[in-house]
């Protein structure tokens, strides 16, 4: 049998069904945001931008419950997330608020499609490395979420003809600084331990809520995830600047210890 076959085999063994499945309605959610986007219809946009979250979220936990990752799988899932987490809510926020900035409203919808595919690269490069408990960086299904989350926020709010475009190109800039910087962010994706049953309770809550107010809701949680991750990384740099200063402080009380008198 020739090298050339037993490659080609190995390679039709790695695609599983199901997870790519559920990265194939990703992607489909991902295109069809952009279509949305150029007819004007935002709020189905930015809708299907959220459910294309859910089908990601969903195609990890079938691979790894089937045990049907493959590399195939990984590399498929960031092609659709580069569709649906950055061309699309680049390209939503632009015809939503940019446009009337011109250069600077599209080079700042740029930034974040080249950001989102600099995130997921790296990501890419540490995959297969063991579990951890968080990302390092804004997940761009996170940074996607929160750009959709605004635009339904707005229009639930009646806010979309008077939201500033400032304000729009800000968050773009600090979403995509966010998503290229080492802050952790929690992955969720370890299993739940004593804390679980807590767990399930908060999570019950957040569903009903969204349940009620599908668009404020969305839009508190995504502002608390960033925010979360921003705030927990200051506290531990002050944490270790705090622990170096007292390490400093201590040495020469040591050294003035270990001294022999003359």
């Amino acid at each position: 049998m020739s090298k050339r076959r037993i490659k080609k085999r190995d390679y039709h063994k790695g695609i599983y069904l199901l997870p790519n499945l559920a990265t194939t309605l990703n992607l489909f959610c991902g295109f069809y945001a952009v279509i949305a986007s150029l007819e004007g219809h935002f709020w189905r946009a930015a809708a299907a931008v959220i459910v294309a979250g859910l089908f990601d979220n969903l195609d990890g936990r079938i691979a790894r419950a089937t045990r049907s990752t493959s590399r195939f799988g990984v590399e498929y899932d960031s092609l659709a997330d580069l569709v649906s987490f950055g061309m699309a809510p680049a390209l939503l926020a632009y015809l939503w608020a940019l446009s009337p900035y011109g250069r600077l409203g599209w080079l700042g919808a740029f930034l974040f499609v080249a950001c989102g595919a600099l995130r997921l690269a790296r990501f890419n490069t540490h995959a297969g490395q063991g579990p951890s408990t968080h990302f390092t960086g804004l997940p761009i299904p996170a940074a996607a979420g929160m750009v959709a989350a605004t635009v339904l926020f707005c229009g639930r709010m009646g806010l979309s003809g008077s939201i500033p475009p400032l304000f729009v190109l800000v968050m773009l800039y600090a979403l995509s600084f966010l998503m290229v910087s080492s802050i952790p962010y929690p992955s969720f994706k370890k299993k739940m331990g004593t804390k679980g049953f807590n767990t399930l309770v908060v999570t019950l809550l957040v569903l009903i809520f969204v349940a009620a107010e599908p668009e404020i809701t969305l839009f508190m949680v995504g502002v608390t995830y960033i925010a979360y991750g921003i705030l927990s990384a200051a506290l531990g740099r002050l944490k270790h600047r705090g622990r170096e200063e007292a390490a400093d402080q201590a040495a020469p009380l040591e050294e003035s210890t270990t001294e022999t008198p003359t």
